[in-house]
Order: C-alpha cells, then sequence, then structure tokens
C-alpha cells in the first residue's frame, strides 16, 4: 500500500494543505511565496507537461519530487536527498523556545540568509508551528514545520546563527517541535540534502532513521513550450488560490 510519504508534497496538498493548493489539470503547487514545490499525481498521463507549463508558466524553474522524465528540450538537474522518519525521537518542551509568527519574517529571512538551511520564502511560516530562541532579543535559532502529508509534519527551517553554534539549540527546536507534532497524533519526518552528513548524523543521533533516498528535481520549462490553455476552466483545470 503507497504511503502519503512516497509522494509528500501532493499528499500535503491534497490534504492538510489543500487550502494552499494552486492547480492547474493534473498539476498542483503552493503559492510562490509559501513554497516553491510542485506536484505530480503518481500516475499522470502525457497531459501533465502542458499542465505544469500552464500553472508555472513557460521559462519558469520548477523543483519537484516526480520520478517522471519530462519531455525532451526540458532542462533538468537533480539534487540527491534523503527522507528520515521518527524512530524513538525523544520529544521534549522547551521554555526559552517562542512561537515565531507573521512579524517575525523579516528576522526569519534574515537568520536563513546567513546559515542557508534551505528555502524560506516570505510566507512558509504560514505552513505550520515555528519556534525560535533568541538572545539578548535577537533570533539566534529556529525550526518548523514545513510539509504536511496525511499523519506526518515535516520538520524543516532548522539553522543556527554561527556565533551560537555547539550549544544545543537545534536539538533543543527539533524536539520541541516534534513535541507539538506528537502532540496532535502525528509522526514527524525530515529531508535532508544527501551531502550533508553531519545534519543527517545529528538526525540520526536523536532518533530518526533513513527512510529513502530521494531525487528532488528542478526542472526549466522552455520559453516556447506549448501549454495547456489557462482559460480552461472545467473541472480538472480548475485553479484554487490561497
Amino acid at each position: 500500500m503507497a504511503s502519503p510519504l512516497d509522494n509528500p508534497v501532493w499528499a500535503s496538498l491534497t490534504g492538510p494543505h489543500a487550502h494552499f493548493a494552486q492547480r492547474h489539470g493534473q498539476v498542483l503547487r503552493y503559492p510562490p511565496d509559501v513554497s516553491a514545490f510542485t506536484a505530480l499525481p503518481d500516475r499522470p498521463d502525457e497531459r501533465v507537461w502542458s499542465d505544469l507549463a500552464a500553472l508555472a508558466g513557460p521559462g519558469s524553474t520548477v523543483p519537484i519530487t516526480s520520478p517522471h522524465t519530462p519531455p525532451a528540450g526540458w532542462e533538468v538537474e537533480r539534487f540527491h536527498a534523503v527522507q528520515l522518519v521518527d524512530e524513538g525521537l525523544r520529544v521534549a518542551e522547551d521554555a526559552e523556545a517562542v512561537r515565531l509568527g507573521p512579524a517575525d519574517v523579516p528576522e526569519m529571512l534574515a537568520l536563513v540568509e546567513r546559515t542557508r538551511p534551505g528555502p524560506f520564502l516570505p510566507r512558509t511560516v504560514e505552513m505550520g508551528v515555528y519556534l525560535g530562541i533568541r538572545r539578548d532579543g535577537a533570533l539566534v535559532a529556529m525550526a518548523g514545520e514545513r510539509l504536511h502529508p496525511p499523519g506526518w509534519t515535516e520538520i524543516s527551517a532548522v539553522c543556527t546563527d554561527e556565533a551560537h553554534r555547539g550549544q544545543g539549540l537545534a536539538t533543543r527546536l527539533v524536539r520541541a517541535v516534534a513535541a507539538g507534532i506528537r502532540a496532535r497524533g502525528e509522526q514527524p519526518m525530515m529531508h535532508a540534502t544527501a551531502s550533508n552528513t553531519t545534519a543527517i548524523r545529528l538526525y540520526e543521533s536523536l532518533g530518526f532513521r533513513i527512510r529513502k533516498h530521494v531525487d528532488i528535481v528542478v526542472l526549466r520549462i522552455p520559453a516556447d513550450v506549448a501549454a495547456a490553455d489557462p482559460t480552461d476552466t472545467g473541472p480538472a483545470a480548475a485553479v484554487v488560490r490561497s
């Protein structure tokens, strides 16, 4: 039986994150200021590529996790990653961790810019609970929730300012975010680039295990590609915007 973790972006956008979903035909995506991820169904037909071009726009760059091969002429770049799942993680709330919200986004974006944990956009904070630790009023570490396949929540944007590393702040925040996930009756999961062996070792030491290796595929849609008709308003081509 297929798991929602096999196609987690699709499972999120057809499940707990359906309110974010923008759709054209067979293709779903988050609003571009929430997350860059776009999802294809497990068994698309050949029209899926014109649907993708109509939704994202010719000339766009689109990250997907689908194993399906795009047409000739589409540029493809692959990044290897691992998917990790909770297998004995010790969770714990943290008295110093504070809930972050829209007012904190400028500081969150600045911390991400300094630490490069992965994509974080102006509305990514809306995807779930984000917690941070401040020192002398400044945000120095954070972690939060991103993808939300049914029964699971991804922990993401784990980062610590260089001046405050070595204090276990990332560990504390991962455990605190995971405590909230477990309290909802869900399980924590994560993704990490395969080359980030330091982070993977940390997550494994906390109680995560690698479930599978995945490829994140970045597609560049040709500028002259024929897109599905964006004015088609039939049920299969409805566009829902958050």
